[in-house]
Order: structure tokens, then C-alpha cells, then sequence
């Protein structure tokens, strides 16, 4: 990536973990990447990177006095969108029927974050960038290429995000694709909302991040030697062969090779 991304675009992925060394190994093992855990004033967070870009953050869950939460919060990966004014972005949020979980606030010269959650109960992040723009390296092996929102009202989240970014929304052309939708900036498809029933009951909505990689398969039989399960096995669709998987702490994601085109 060369430039800011625009806004309502994926720009970064975080992963919050019981434990935070256990997931930077699998990760770094699994993708290639590099991670360390960061300073204490800091937060420890871990910044992990390929080819020296950064790619996604892995960081312990904690309260935000630095103690241990009870009950531990589940393992997910949260995806941010990009925003040019978070405050502004923030009132859209709860003016649209979203909620404000936390921030919005400074992260050093970096940027202004916050996480919030839209009608339907999908939980995001917005990043309003400073120094860092986000993911350095995207759509290429062990790097983010595609995030999906799952969620029962498709209806309601294509009116939500329309109405707090500059995005728009509109019905996948891919065969076989069901009820799924594209969210677009300026055209470009950028991340897409497909119906909750799908996935398995009980299921809450959700952002899922997509990782490129070279063989599903292969990455698919790695991840398992490593811990982790399968969610969905290894298939092909119309975007490419994808695989669903959940690391050993319970992080799901998801893995594609995806077909010429995608993510371009």
C-alpha cells in the first residue's frame, strides 16, 4: 500500500488473545510474519509484520487498568475502517443506531481509534490515520485481502454503513453467491455482507478477516498441526478455493486463493 486508504476501507486487523505470545508464534508460523510483544507503555501491543510492512496487531486482553478480565472476553479479530474524522464518524455511529464501546482516542502520534458496533451487533473499529496508516502490505500471501460482514439485517447494516461512511452497497454479480453484498468506495468493492443463517446457529454478527495465501489446502493442514480447527474445510466458490478456520485460542478467520480479480 502507498497512500492513506480512503475512507470506509479496511485499513487494519487486530487480534485480542488471552495469550498473546501463543498467537504471535501461530500467526508467525502459519503467514510468515514477524511479531514481538511491545513495550509496557504501549500496552505490550504487537505489531506484526511481512517483507518489514505491517500486516496486523495481536494484542493480551485486559481490562483498561491492565488487569486480567473476568470473564475473559472471547478471541476475535476486529476489522477497522479507514475515516478521515472520527468524532464526526463517531456521531454518525450512534445518530444510525450503532453504539460506542470505546474511545474515541489518541494512540500516540499513530492515529485516533475506537471501537463500535452497528445495529445488528457486529462489532468494528474506525481509524482516523496519524503517522500509520495501517496494513503496508495487502491482497498477497499471509496478508489481509478481504473482510466479510456476517450479520441477520442485511438490510439494516447496508443502511447503516452508507449512512456513516462514504460507501456504498450493492448486490453481488458473482454466481452462486446468494444474498451477498459488495460495500464499495468509489466503485471499488472493498468488503462484503452476506446473511448470519448461513453460518452456524447461534452465531453472533460479525466481521471475519479473509488472509491471501498460495495453497488453502496446505495452509488449511498447518494450521491444524498447530492447534487449530477447521471451521469450514477447504472449498472452491466463485471468489476462489477458502477455507474457515479458528486458531487455538478461538480466533476465527478465514483463508482464500482467491481467483484473478479479487481484491485488485
Amino acid at each position: 500500500m502507498n497512500g492513506p486508504y480512503k475512507p470506509g476501507t479496511p485499513c487494519w486487523i487486530d487480534l485480542m488473545v488471552p495469550d498473546q505470545q501463543a498467537a504471535i508464534d501461530f500467526y508467525s508460523d502459519l503467514f510468515g510474519w514477524h511479531g514481538e510483544i511491545g513495550p509496557p507503555d504501549q500496552g505490550g501491543y504487537a505489531v506484526c509484520t511481512l517483507k518489514g510492512k505491517p500486516v496486523a496487531g495481536i494484542m493480551k486482553a485486559s481490562n483498561q487498568d491492565g488487569t486480567v478480565p473476568d470473564p475473559m472476553p472471547p478471541t476475535v479479530w476486529t476489522t477497522y475502517l479507514a475515516t478521515d474524522g472520527i468524532e464526526a464518524t463517531l456521531k454518525s455511529v450512534t445518530g444510525n443506531g450503532g453504539s460506542v464501546m470505546t474511545g474515541p482516542m489518541d494512540v500516540m502520534d499513530l492515529g485516533k481509534m475506537a471501537v463500535v458496533a452497528d445495529p445488528t451487533g457486529a462489532v468494528f473499529g474506525l481509524w482516523q490515520a496519524g503517522t500509520f496508516e495501517g496494513a503496508g502490505i495487502v491482497n498477497e500471501h499471509g496478508a489481509l485481502i478481504w473482510n466479510e460482514l456476517s450479520t441477520g439485517d442485511i438490510p439494516a447494516a447496508r443502511a447503516f454503513y452508507s449512512s456513516i461512511l462514504p460507501v456504498t452497497t450493492a448486490k453481488s454479480e458473482m454466481p452462486d453467491a446468494g444474498e451477498y453484498h459488495e460495500v464499495q468506495v468509489n466503485g471499488r468493492a472493498v468488503a462484503g455482507i452476506m446473511d448470519l443463517a448461513t453460518l452456524p446457529p447461534g452465531t453472533p454478527a460479525n466481521w471475519n478477516p479473509y488472509f491471501s495465501v498460495d495453497d488453502v489446502d496446505e495452509i488449511q493442514a498447518a494450521a491444524v498441526r498447530a492447534g487449530a480447527s477447521v471451521a469450514a474445510p477447504a472449498f472452491d466458490m466463485a471468489a476462489g478455493r477458502m477455507a474457515v478456520l479458528k486458531d487455538p485460542q478461538g480466533g476465527v478467520f478465514s483463508v482464500i486463493k482467491a481467483n484473478p480479480g479479487l481484491g485488485d
